[in-house]
């Protein structure tokens, strides 16, 4: 049976206040989620794995469409918008929650908190899951605590640093692979994850120059979203 994800209480508290304040849009329909991914491949293919994983209450309750774009910072952002209103068009339902997904890697300062800030200003708001500087972050916060400035061309090597001794040391890590959620299931400790990412938020707690949040990742934000939608949908059928 899979484990059961903790999600930290101010997470946990700002989730359901949130998600209070759509109930009364909410109940009569079916919820529905866009993520919208900046990688074509990485992004996507671990949130589908998650979204199969989720309860199937939640997979019955809700629609969750997952696309990956190639686009980055604004042009990700513009492009979530253009995404929402065809496919609203094409299903003649109303998306509730659009999620951005993307990495500071080396784009222009002002470009990446342009893009964060924009997502703030919406309403509703865009829900904003960058990681300075790249989503693999968040695979290794799995494993350890990591507070120090990470390279791109570092991140293979610390992933594999951690998965060798236990899958072998033939492993490999592959950006695109569709195994990555649950090989980090298996290995790792999504708990421990959520844990590290928030613990990584507070130092940066305060500081709106994004760009310079090295390392940091709030994608910890949507994985506790999809994960607390069966607690909240539970509440709403109650109501």
């Amino acid at each position: 049976m899979a484990r059961k994800v903790k999600i930290p209480n101010h997470i946990q508290k700002k989730l359901e206040s949130l998600d209070s304040k759509r109930k009364r849009n909410l109940k009569s329909k079916r919820k529905y989620f866009l993520i919208v991914c900046e990688g074509t491949k990485t992004e996507p293919n671990y949130f589908e794995s998650l979204k199969k994983d989720l309860p199937k209450g939640v997979l019955t309750s809700c629609r969750i469409d997952i696309e990956g774009t190639g686009r980055n910072t604004m042009s990700l952002v513009e492009e979530s918008i253009k995404i929402k209103e065809r496919l609203e068009d094409q299903t003649s339902l109303s998306i509730d929650k659009i999620w951005v997904i993307f990495d500071r890697d080396s784009f222009e300062p002002e470009h990446f908190n342009q893009a964060i800030n924009f997502c703030k200003t919406m309403s509703p708001e865009i829900g904003c899951a960058w990681t300075n500087e790249a989503f693999e972050l968040w695979y290794l916060l799995h494993f350890h605590f990591y507070n120090t400035a990470i390279s791109r061309d570092m991140y293979q090597k610390l992933i594999e640093g951690n998965l060798k001794p236990i899958l072998g040391y033939q492993y490999e890590y592959q950006k695109n692979s569709i195994e990555m959620y649950k090989i980090l299931k298996e290995n790792g400790n999504i708990e421990l994850a959520i844990k590290y990412a928030t613990k990584l938020e507070t130092e940066f707690m305060g500081r709106t120059d994004y760009a310079n949040h090295n390392p940091c990742t709030k994608v910890h934000h949507l994985v506790a979203e999809l994960f607390g939608l069966e607690k909240i949908l539970k509440e709403e059928s109650q109501d």
